[in-house]
């Protein structure tokens, strides 16, 4: 007979008040675990500028070592079909306004800091949408939308701080602008003049306010919406356009091109920017609950265009070009609420989708029902991103701009270029790398980085197998022979762009139908356009006016015309 072992009715009681107590874990867990999809998520949105496509490691590059950035891209999304305007202030104006430049009047060029113009003050921005959904925003470094009166600028456009400048270059150490022959301190904090920062490298300024603006936030007032606009990597003032630190430099000595040097050493002083910020949110238990955005803004001006040295090869063309290297823009998007990582994303998007896309994902499906009187270019990419599903977008206006005479349109898998800038001076290929090997590539820097601790900590950073799998997915490698040439002055230049994403081999007489509806999308296009809002230098902007600063000047001088158009009333008075 078989003896059976009694529990002593403690021990039963016990055992029954552990699974009790284990049960409500899991309850509370699960809850916990709700709650936290539910929770919206804080948004950095980190743009570089000027930045090349062949200039980060995870595009395939072993020149520059961005270990920071590309942590990020290995551990969430490299998106590759990504799309951005090819100079600065109309994609800038695009990712805020989620619409087209052609529909803001911001696809001529840049905007000029003695220009009385800003971006329309009747549209809606993204902070503003952001804010309205509960979030608290701020923006660190550079504007580049407006500030001749104050209205124009950040703080009355929905952000709650402002460190940084306002016109679309300075110089790195001493903050002040050279431009059409006028010189002028450009650094603000508010609306305040920084004479304080003077001397304090621009990337460490922005970061040091990026920093502060996460250890401050207050997570019971709503999530953050953070935007770094990096003044890295434009060049600065014409007598000293490449300001890198000397002792970042010294360490790039692979690199025998000097200005490429110190171009690669303000790359790395970005890169180590990107570290410090994802480690701080990281600190402040913000990182599990946050979408990281890292972009440029426009393709890179190589070869001495700007006074700078980027790469954007193999791609065709430069900065403030049509052609890929001109619009094709080096990003990645992490969060932990995207699925299916890591990934190299070949969902289609343009940089005015982020508005639509960050809208959703702050506020979910009604936020975005909401934008659609806003009638936006921009379509939420969201689901797609989050799922790797089929992206909205089918077309890309890369830009028309009538005055120069130039357009470019891409549908499905063709590229319509249309006309070019320059005269073609830049419809090359440029930058090529001295050296690009795979065994260059140093992937310890990548798992020391900032960024690949925070990762690792989260369990989100992937094998090292893995990387070099998405490394290799995302380098571009084109033939050596360049197919059927192409002048776009003479005629329109039709490609397919995917699988000739180096633009070598013009089909347009092999696919003449093709070209005629692409141009007839064009033209179709066009007639939704507003003329460009372009405007000569207004004298009174001159910052020797201003105690040698660059101002909203258009308050000012309206304040005298005022007070000259009273004054004879004011004397009235007085007698």
């Amino acid at each position: 007979m078989q003896t059976r072992l009694l529990q002593p009715p403690t021990i039963r009681v016990n055992l029954l008040l552990l699974h009790i107590v284990f049960v409500i874990i899991i309850a509370i867990a699960g809850i916990c675990q709700s709650a936290d999809a539910d929770r919206q998520p804080n948004i950095i949105f980190i743009l570089a500028d000027d930045l090349g496509f062949n200039d980060v490691g995870f595009r395939g590059s072993a020149q520059i070592p961005t270990p920071n950035i590309d942590a990020l891209a290995y551990s969430g999304l490299i998106l590759n079909r990504y799309y951005v305007n090819p100079i600065c202030t109309p994609s800038r104006s695009a990712l805020m306004t989620g619409k087209y430049p052609i529909h803001t009047g911001m696809q001529h060029t840049v905007l000029y800091a003695a220009e009385p113009r800003g971006l329309p003050l009747d549209l809606k921005i993204l902070p503003q949408y952001l804010n309205d959904l509960g979030y608290t925003s701020h923006i660190a470094g550079k504007w580049h939308l407006g500030h001749w009166k104050r209205a124009y600028t950040p703080l009355y456009r929905g952000f709650s701080s402002h460190v940084g400048f306002w016109s679309g270059h300075h110089d790195y150490n001493d903050h002040t602008a050279v431009e059409h022959g006028h010189w002028g301190l450009d650094m603000r904090n508010g609306t305040d003049v920084a004479y304080d920062l003077h001397g304090q490298p621009t990337t460490e300024v922005i970061t040091k306010h990026s920093l502060n603006v996460i250890a401050a936030h207050n997570a019971t007032k709503g999530p953050l919406f953070l935007y770094v606009a990096h003044a890295a990597v434009h060049s600065g003032n014409p007598y000293n356009p490449l300001p890198a630190n000397d002792d970042i430099v010294s360490k790039l000595n692979h690199i025998s091109k000097y200005k490429r040097r110190k171009y690669a050493a303000l790359v790395a002083e970005m890169d180590d920017s990107v570290g410090k910020i994802v480690a701080q949110l990281q600190k402040y238990r913000m990182l599990d609950n946050s979408i990281i955005i890292f972009s440029t803004d426009n393709g890179g001006p190589t070869d001495g265009f700007n006074l700078n040295f980027a790469s954007n090869y193999p791609l065709r063309g430069t900065k403030n070009t049509l052609w890929e290297g001109g619009v094709r823009g080096a990003a990645l998007v992490w969060s932990p609420r995207l699925t299916k990582l890591p990934r190299l994303s070949e969902q289609t998007m343009h940089i005015s989708d982020w508005l639509p896309t960050l809208v959703e994902a702050a506020g979910g499906e009604q936020a975005l029902a909401n934008l659609s009187k806003a009638n936006l270019d921009g379509m939420s990419i969201w689901s797609a991103l989050v799922t790797d599903g089929i992206s909205p977008r089918k077309t890309i206006l890369h830009n028309i701009d009538d005055i120069w005479g130039s357009s470019a349109l891409t549908v499905d898998e063709w590229k319509l270029v249309k006309g070019t800038n320059y005269n073609g001076a830049w419809d090359g290929w440029y930058g090529m790398p001295e050296k690009r090997y795979p065994g260059d590539y140093n992937w310890d820097q990548v798992t020391k980085s900032a960024t690949g601790q925070a990762m690792q900590r989260l369990k989100m950073l992937p094998s090292k197998a893995d990387q070099i799998r998405l490394r290799r997915e995302a380098t571009i490698y084109c033939p050596p022979n360049r197919g059927v040439t192409c002048n776009p002055l003479s005629a329109p230049c039709l490609f397919h762009i995917i699988r000739d994403p180096c633009e070598q081999n013009n089909v347009a007489k092999q696919y003449p139908s093709v070209l005629d509806l692409m141009l007839n999308e064009l033209k179709l296009i066009n007639a939704t356009a507003v003329p460009p809002s372009n405007k000569p230098d207004d004298p009174h902007a001159n910052p020797r006016l201003w105690n040698y600063t660059w101002t909203n000047f258009g308050d000012f001088t309206e304040a005298k015309n005022n007070f000259i158009s009273n004054s004879p009333n004011l004397i009235q008075n007085c007698i």
